[in-house]
């Protein structure tokens, strides 16, 4: 997500992979431990917001759920993706792992189903390949389930140069276009500058339509903001962040919210309403949060966060969703989000003006990788530990 991240032995390992805290050193040392709150969680819509535990896999970073199935599915950092049934134990859909780099913020870390899945049986996957650059690729969905792994066809590329901060969501938005959130690269201090660089494809989200299109692998919608600016790649959609690792837009309003990993300071929440992420600068590496950083890097427009919260919190912050579940009527309209370190779920109202009421659930997942979201609008919380957890009440 952000930065370096000087913790110590406050955070594992595995931090790297979803966090992007850190200057290329892995912190070490978490322990880990069942999340709280997990199987007895009344589902009466009554009582305050529980955690439900759905099921026991193996690093998971992401769930995702094509449209019209009652199917779940759970990306696994190593390479692979398991198909759960609703009351079904999980099922090997996708194996990868041989073409995949895998460990520290490394890894296969998200995928998303083409809105027209049932008609196209596409999705995409975001990974690390074994050269160690981030790849998003297209696969098709089999009729039993399954992913074809033999159907996979390249679309976009981006060469890293470093193993950190690689952001790692795929994820197609309400005008059903594929939005990839991408790190600056990597290492510390943004050290090539991507985050202000409209020609990289660094430290942005990007926002493309990933069908080929002839020798095309995919197209650059023609109502992007950069289109045809001088320098500037028109795949771009906002800019100035530095790990994107996960983002969400509103069900029910298209807002856009952004976690946005901090370095050594800060980690930020960016929020933005429909439409207003086009050609938003978010300050990375101008700014850290509000903080000036790279005196030499300038914002001009920058967009401040709504949230920010410092080390005394967390290390690194763990995007989530706005909730709109009808049967979790105490979270409506709130935006629930966490940090890997600290393992604390958390909510506010969220608007441009800035959030409020920020407050912590009384829930905690050990080892917090992501948030997901599925057709119904149940929010999701994954934990490297092994957990997949749904928000109940």
């Amino acid at each position: 997500m952000r930065g370096t991240l000087a913790v110590g032995a406050v955070a594992a390992t595995a931090i790297a992979l979803l966090a992007g805290c850190g200057d290329g050193d892995d912190p070490a040392g978490t322990t880990t431990a069942e999340p709280s709150a997990t199987e007895t969680a009344p589902e009466d819509g009554t009582g305050k917001p529980r955690l439900k535990k759905i099921g026991d896999f193996d690093q998971p970073v992401f769930v995702a759920q094509p449209a019209g199935s009652q199917d779940l599915y759970v990306v696994e950092q190593g390479g692979t993706v398991q198909r759960l049934a609703p009351d079904g134990q999980p099922a090997l859909a996708l194996d990868i792992s041989a073409d995949v780099t895998s460990g520290g913020e490394q890894g296969l870390l998200s995928i998303a189903f083409a809105p027209d899945v049932r008609a196209s049986r596409l999705l995409y996957a975001y990974y690390t390949d074994r050269d160690e650059n981030q790849r998003v690729a297209e696969f098709r969905l089999a009729e039993d389930g399954s992913i074809d792994a033999g159907s996979r066809r390249d679309v976009l590329l981006m060469e890293d140069f470093a193993s950190n901060h690689n952001g790692g969501l795929v994820l197609f938005g309400p005008d059903d276009l594929l939005y990839i959130g991408t790190g600056d690269g990597g290492i510390a201090d943004d050290p090539e500058r991507n985050g202000q660089n409209l020609g990289s494809l660094l430290g942005k989200i990007l926002r493309i339509d990933p069908r080929r299109s002839g020798d095309r692998p995919y197209t650059v919608p023609a109502d992007n903001p950069f289109v045809g600016e001088a320098g500037a790649r028109g795949e771009v959609y906002s800019y100035g962040l530095r790990n994107p690792w996960r983002f969400s837009f509103d069900r029910d309003t298209q807002a856009l919210s952004i976690g946005d990993v901090g370095q050594n300071t800060l980690e930020e929440i960016d929020y933005v309403t429909a439409g207003g992420g086009a050609g938003a600068n978010f300050g990375w590496s101008a700014f850290e949060g509000t903080d000036r950083f790279n005196e030499d890097q300038e914002a001009p427009g920058a967009i401040p966060p709504v949230l920010t919260y410092g080390r005394d919190r967390g290390c690194s912050v763990v995007g989530g969703h706005v909730v709109r579940d009808p049967a979790v009527p105490a979270l409506a309209g709130r935006y629930v989000y966490g940090d890997y370190c600290e393992g604390e779920l958390r909510s506010f109202m969220p608007a441009e003006s800035g959030a409020r009421d920020d407050g912590p659930l009384g829930l905690e997942v050990d080892a917090l990788s992501s948030f997901g979201e599925d057709n119904q609008g149940r929010v999701y919380a994954t934990s490297l530990d092994g957990p997949v957890l749904r928000l109940v009440q």
